[in-house]
């Protein structure tokens, strides 16, 4: 990405830093304001072609992440299927895309190990497990249950109100009616509508606020301001990557969700180098762990049970 030269938000955070340092304890580090930069296309392709090659640098660990998600997906045609509640289907489906941002957690870790030149493994995705920011991932994650469980709420209303309360299996040809009657283009438009509101807040909210709270020790709320902060300054780029992140997905879908186990690792990659580009780097970027330990020999031992004191 272009060097754009100082902003004024740059400008804002360094002046502000100082006033953070008085107003904190005596002792207590100080947090800098996370900066935030302009994006533009290319920078979107950009971070999607460094997920590619994160996605294959360690496929087997992504798939094994993601492989519960089309699981699910088949499960839960079986389920819909069988107990005609087939209106669902598509929210359902389209509904847990809105908390996917949580479920690529140990996405956004193995990315950052592969950015410090890490040996990444599938075990360093349970890393985030011990993340000083934990809870406040918990918090935005049930933020988006909350959006996803609306979304839900919101399409059954709207069928409700278009076809009544009539089972989908008591309806003949049910996916006929959707796509040629006034009632199911009326489905289709509010419904599309209304999920397009439920993931464009889903967005805003968790565009760059769990790569951020992985990344630096801060609250949920400052993660979210950043995040909305990013969006505000790059409404076209951020409206781009909604449309590209809905595209795969639907790509993904087809055919019974397994191509989500490429599309979702792609798109958790893509997204911690989305918000290298959107955000500045932390000036202080916490220790990490070493991915392995170093293997030592047997005359090591006893030694290497107080290997507690080498730290």
């Amino acid at each position: 990405m272009a060097d754009h030269g100082p902003t004024p938000e740059q400008s804002q955070a360094s002046a502000q830093t100082p006033f953070a340092a008085d107003a904190a304890a005596p002792g207590a580090p100080t947090v800098p304001v996370p900066v935030v930069q302009r994006l533009d296309l290319a920078d979107l392709f950009d971070a999607l072609r460094r997920g590619w090659a994160d996605f294959k640098a360690v496929p087997s660990h992504a798939i094994l992440l993601c492989v519960i998600y089309p699981l699910l997906g088949l499960a839960l045609a079986r389920i819909v299927m069988g107990y005609a509640v087939l209106p669902m289907l598509f929210p359902l489906a389209s509904g847990f895309a809105l908390i996917g941002p949580f479920a690529a957690l140990g996405l956004y870790e193995l990315s950052r190990r592969r950015e410090l030149g890490q040996t990444a493994s599938a075990w360093d995705a349970a890393a985030v497990l011990r993340s000083p920011s934990l809870s406040a991932m918990l918090t935005l994650g049930a933020l988006l249950l909350v959006i996803f469980i609306g979304w839900l709420a919101s399409a059954q209303a709207i069928y409700g109100a278009t076809f009544g309360n009539a089972p989908a299996a008591a309806i003949p040809d049910f996916v006929t009616q959707v796509l040629t009657t006034r009632a199911g283009w009326q489905l289709i438009m509010i419904g599309g509508g209304v999920g397009f509101l439920f993931a464009a807040a889903s967005l805003c909210l968790s565009l760059v606020s769990f790569p951020l709270l992985l990344d630096r020790q801060i609250g949920v709320v400052e993660a979210i301001s950043t995040s909305l902060r990013v969006t505000a300054r790059n409404p076209l780029a951020i409206a781009a990557w909604g449309a590209i992140v809905a595209a795969l997905l639907i790509l993904g879908s087809l055919p019974l969700f397994l191509g989500l186990a490429v599309v979702l690792p792609l798109l958790g990659h893509a997204t911690w180098h989305l918000y290298r580009k959107a955000v500045v780097p932390n000036p202080s970027p916490p220790r990490m762990r070493p991915s392995r330990r170093a293997r030592r020999s047997a005359a090591d031992f006893p030694a290497v049970l107080l290997d507690w004191k080498r730290d």
